[in-house]
């Protein structure tokens, strides 16, 4: 994948977070949102990559469901961190 189609992702699934905030499904609301934020990150993860690929499966630390590793594979933290304020 590219960090277009996470992009794509990323936007798609904020949409569904969105449509199940508004029906009051807010367990599933939450769940979506993370899934958003995973997507976001791995575009950014993917920017940093030749021609914006998606690291190779060889770079475990990339394919993790985990927010705070991304975060930190992305290289966002300390801009995360200072916004977050």
């Amino acid at each position: 994948m590219n960090r277009r189609t996470f992009q794509k992702l990323a936007e798609a699934r904020l949409l569904d977070a969105k449509a199940l905030l508004k029906a009051k499904r807010y367990d599933a609301a939450y769940y979506m949102a993370g899934y958003a934020i995973e997507c976001a990150l791995k575009a950014c993860i993917a920017k940093k990559t030749r021609l914006y690929d998606f690291p190779p499966r060889n770079a475990r630390e990339f394919y993790t469901h985990a927010l705070e590793d991304l975060v930190r594979a992305s290289e966002i933290g300390k801009s995360f961190q200072t916004r977050s304020r």
